[in-house]
């Protein structure tokens, strides 16, 4: 699936921005940035790869700006920056 540079979110409290772009390597690559990192770094990640992996996307580098977001957030602003990126419309 080819896909862009896009992104989804915001830098408030109790968000997650998401930047995604295409990459030349497999798999997914994250880059998270959260003062929680440390007790849920796995989770928001888990929460990232199987949304972009449930879109159909399994090639791509993801930053994200967590600021406190719960996994619905997380799995919103994947999704939002996921139809950005591809143009392929998951709500129709």
């Amino acid at each position: 699936m080819t896909i862009k540079n896009a992104s989804a979110g915001t830098l408030e409290s109790g968000d997650i921005f998401v930047q995604i772009a295409p990459t030349d390597s497999e798999g997914i690559n994250i880059e998270l940035e959260s003062s929680v990192a440390y007790q849920f770094g796995n989770q928001i990640k888990s929460v990232i790869t199987e949304t972009l992996h449930g879109l159909g996307i399994n090639d791509a580098s993801i930053k994200a700006t967590d600021k406190g977001a719960l996994d619905c957030t997380i799995r919103a602003r994947v999704t939002a920056a996921a139809v950005r990126a591809t143009g392929k419309d998951v709500w129709g």
